[in-house]
């Protein structure tokens, strides 16, 4: 599936235009699994969009913004290319946070199960 393709693993999919910093995650704003299927995302699409249509929120300033939202996941995840391209992204985008997170805590991990113990007892 398209969640588990990192491409050729030089980051090559990763163009300028993906800003990390202001990473969307469409499958949460879809309230979607990263292998749903083509049906799962229009009927998603669907729920959500008479959920949070202006029209019918008209008293709720945020309305609009979050349908802006849900269109824009919606274009992405329901064209295949864009889908494919957005996943090798995301799971460019996830490799490095967790990248992060492991430079981050480095020393805790490599010490014997994380008590802080430099050297093993046995």
């Amino acid at each position: 599936m398209w969640c588990s393709d990192w491409g050729d693993g030089n980051g090559s999919f990763l163009g300028s235009d993906f800003d990390l910093d202001n990473y969307k995650d469409h499958y949460k704003v879809l309230e979607l699994k990263c292998d749903a299927s083509d049906d799962e995302i229009r009927s998603n699409f669907i729920r959500l969009a008479l959920k949070w249509h202006p029209d019918k929120l008209k008293q709720t300033d945020s309305a609009t913004s979050r349908f802006q939202e849900i269109n824009e996941a919606y274009q992405v995840l329901s064209d295949p290319f864009t889908r494919r391209e957005y996943d090798k992204k995301r799971m460019r985008h996830i490799h490095e946070h967790n990248m992060e997170l492991i430079n981050q805590y480095k020393e805790l991990i490599l010490t014997c199960n994380g008590l802080g113990m430099k050297n093993f007892l046995w």
